[in-house]
C-alpha cells in the first residue's frame, strides 16, 4: 500500500463527517488524487524533520529548560545581534556574561555582566575565563556571536584586515570552546551556538575572506559535533549553527543606506534572536537558516556548475550596483 493510499484512507472517516456537497468534490477521482499526493508529501516532510531532529539531538532526550540553571557567555554583546539576543535572554531570567572589546553603551540588565576581553588573544581570554569561573562558576551556554566583516577585494584589503576577520569570526571560536567545554563535558550539559551566515554556502565577490571565515565555521561546528559524540561521549551537550540572510546592524550600513536599490531584503535583530533563543528553550541542537523560507540555499552546492554561477552572478552584481551607489553618494556629498 502506498504512503499516499494508506493516509486517504485512514483519512476516510474525517471526510465522512464532511457536508454532502463537499465530499462529492472530495471524492472526485482527480481531486481524491491530488489530496493523497499533499498528504504523502507532508507526511514525507514530517518524518524527514523527525529523523532530522532526532540525529541531531543524538537520539537523547533533555529534562525541561530551566532557566536558572543556566550560565550564557555571549560574545559580541554591545551590538547588533548580540545585542538583541543579551535582551531576549536577560527577559527569560538567565544569567549572561558579555565579552567584547567594546564596552555597552546602554544600561546592563541586573543578571548581565560585561567583561572586556579580545577574544581573538587565547592569554587574554584566559584570563577572563577564569575570572568568570572565579565569579560566577561554570557557563553552560556558548554563543560565538562576534563578527567583523570590510567590504573590499582580494587585492584592496590589507593583511591586518584579513588576519582581523579570520580571528574574530573563526579563530576565537577555537579559544572560547577550549576554555569552556571541559566543564561541560564534565556534567554532559551544555550547549554551544555557532554564528554562521547565509554566505557559508555562497561566496560573493568583495567579501572573500568574510565568506571564508563562514564557511569555515560550518566545519567548525561539525569537528566539534562529531568530538562531543564520539571522543567525548557527551551525548547531551547541544550544538548548533545559525544562518542569517542580511541582517539590520552597523556591519551592513552601507547597504542599509543604499535602501531598496540594494536588491536584497533585510532582516531585523529581532527576527534573528528570536530564532537563537528558541533554539536555546527548546534546547535542540543543528543548523538553522533564518529566515526559514531561504532554508533552500543549502541545497546549491549540489546543483550543477551553471546554476551555482548564476546564484553567484546575481549575488555579485548586487555590490558591484551597491559599490556604485556609494561612489555616488560619496560625489554627492562633496558637491
Amino acid at each position: 500500500m502506498s504512503v499516499a493510499k494508506f493516509i486517504l484512507d485512514t483519512s476516510q472517516g474525517l471526510i465522512d463527517k464532511l457536508p454532502d456537497q463537499l465530499q462529492r468534490i472530495i471524492l472526485l477521482p482527480s481531486i481524491r488524487k491530488g489530496l493523497a499526493v499533499l498528504a504523502a508529501l507532508q507526511f514525507l516532510r514530517s518524518f524527514n524533520s523527525y529523523l532530522s531532529r532526532g540525529a541531531q539531538n543524538n537520539w537523547v532526550r533533555l529534562a525541561p529548560w530551566d532557566p536558572s540553571k543556566e550560565l550564557v557567555v555571549l560574545t559580541g554583546g554591545c551590538s547588533g545581534i548580540g545585542k538583541q539576543i543579551l535582551a531576549d535572554l536577560t527577559n527569560l531570567k538567565v544569567k549572561v556574561i558579555i565579552l567584547d572589546v567594546k564596552e555597552p553603551t546602554f544600561a546592563l540588565p541586573a543578571n548581565a555582566t560585561f567583561y572586556q576581553a579580545d577574544i581573538t588573544s587565547s592569554s587574554i581570554l584566559k584570563e577572563v575565563a577564569g575570572k568568570i569561573r572565579k565569579e560566577h562558576g561554570n557557563p553552560t551556554i556558548l554563543i560565538n556571536n562576534a563578527g567583523v566583516a570590510d567590504g573590499g577585494t582580494i587585492l584592496e584589503k590589507s593583511e591586518e584586515s584579513i588576519r582581523l576577520t579570520m580571528d574574530v569570526n573563526l579563530l576565537s571560536h577555537f579559544w572560547t570552546v577550549r576554555e569552556f567545554l571541559p566543564s561541560m563535558i564534565q556534567k554532559d550539559h551544555g550547549h554551544i551556538i555557532t554564528i554562521a551566515s547565509a554566505t557559508s554556502f555562497i561566496t560573493i565577490g568583495q567579501i572573500a575572506d568574510y565568506t571564508c571565515s563562514k564557511a569555515a565555521a560550518v566545519a567548525f561546528h561539525e569537528g566539534l559535533t562529531q568530538e562531543l559524540k564520539y571522543w567525548y561521549k557527551s551525548k547531551k551537550i547541544r550544538t548548533s549553527i545559525v544562518h542569517p540572510f542580511w541582517v539590520r546592524t552597523p556591519m551592513i550600513d552601507d547597504m542599509i543606506k543604499a535602501g531598496h536599490k540594494f536588491g536584497e531584503p533585510i532582516m531585523s535583530t529581532e527576527e534573528v534572536s528570536s530564532a537563537i533563543v528558541k533554539q536555546i528553550t527548546s534546547q535542540n541542537g543543528g543548523q538553522l537558516i533564518v529566515p526559514n523560507s531561504h532554508a533552500h540555499i543549502t541545497l546549491l552546492r549540489a546543483l550543477p556548475c551553471w546554476i551555482q554561477e548564476r546564484v553567484r552572478d546575481g549575488a555579485s552584481k548586487n555590490f558591484v550596483r551597491l559599490r556604485e551607489l556609494q561612489d555616488q553618494m560619496k560625489t554627492e556629498n562633496r558637491l
